[in-house]
């Protein structure tokens, strides 16, 4: 048998800090809830700061990722939240309708948020994430009292999703850790690789013959050729009636501004915000700024 790489996804926090220069104290109040959204059927989430209060906002990750990639956020911007990992990704068992679908993740979203943060101030969705929280505010409009999309729109199509596409149609597994970290890398050559280290441990599970497998991959039965079609879900964006925000990335982004000219004429309100240096995970690239961005939207008199 191969020897096993140990992995406790409690226990790196202290590495975002001293990465990002975040003050630490001590390991943040952090913990693993799940909610059964259906009868044997459950999705996860890290639940922060509930011995400070109940959350006071919620982060919805984007596809081929989970509730970790929001850590550097969390720790810096300090407040009980709730990072809920999607249908399909991380610790969440798979979806009813796959793990892309906006409707059935919009569901279970409202099942999780109406139990553990339903008096949240607002909700963050990046890329699928986004995309997922839109349905969730046309389905449980109560639940989200103001959104912030994190370089998405549902004008996010093949064409402007490709390098995303490319990287989650590559292997569904790996001979070694190594084998996993460089293909990693070569997609994302603007982030460390201390951070991209933790990334895999929170994304992937090593088999007992040693090889690597993407969590999200468990649930997948074949390549992503064709990347869906979110069109529909700009009635979503014309219903609603909170404050909303979108954060672009501006070194690649999947939104263009014909996106945000079609977001501002259906909300003429909503904020846009362009964040330097930042491709499409903003949080991953740029966790400081996002949430900066983000304190001053949902939290402005703080």
């Amino acid at each position: 048998m191969a020897e096993l790489l140990p992995y406790d996804e409690f226990s790196m926090f202290h590495e975002n800090a001293e990465e990002y220069g975040i003050p630490y104290a001590g390991p943040p109040d952090v913990q693993r809830v799940a909610v059964e959204v259906a009868p044997g059927r459950n999705v996860s989430s890290l639940l922060w700061g509930a011995g400070t209060g109940p959350p006071e906002l919620v982060l919805v990750h984007g596809g081929a990722q989970n509730a970790h990639t929001w850590d550097t956020v969390a720790l810096a911007l300090g407040r009980p939240l709730l990072a809920i990992d999607l249908p399909g990704h991380g610790h969440s068992d798979g979806g009813p309708d796959g793990a892309i679908s906006p409707a059935s993740n919009g569901r279970d979203l409202a099942a999780v948020i109406a139990e553990l943060a339903p008096d949240a101030r607002g909700v963050v969705g990046m890329s699928l994430g986004g995309i997922s929280s839109l349905a969730l505010a046309a389905q449980a409009p109560q639940l989200v009292r103001a959104l912030v999309l994190v370089d998405v729109t549902p004008g996010v199509n093949a064409e402007k999703a490709a390098p995303i596409t490319n990287f989650v149609n590559g292997p569904t597994s790996f001979a070694s850790f190594e084998d996993l970290l460089a293909r990693t890398m070569e997609h994302n050559p603007g982030r460390s690789e201390s951070s991209l280290r933790r990334g895999i441990l929170h994304n992937a599970v090593q088999r007992e013959d040693g090889s690597w497998v993407w969590r999200y991959a468990r649930f997948r039965t074949e390549p992503v050729r064709a990347h869906p079609e979110f069109g529909d879900l700009w009635e979503a964006v014309s219903g609603l009636t909170v404050p909303v925000l979108l954060v672009r990335g501006l070194a690649w982004s999947v939104v263009d501004d014909a996106d945000v000219a079609e977001l501002l004429r259906r909300q003429p309100s909503a904020k846009i915000v362009g964040v330097e240096g930042a491709g499409h995970s903003v949080q991953g690239d740029r966790p400081l700024e996002l949430a900066a961005i983000i304190r001053q939207f949902l939290f402005p008199d703080a």
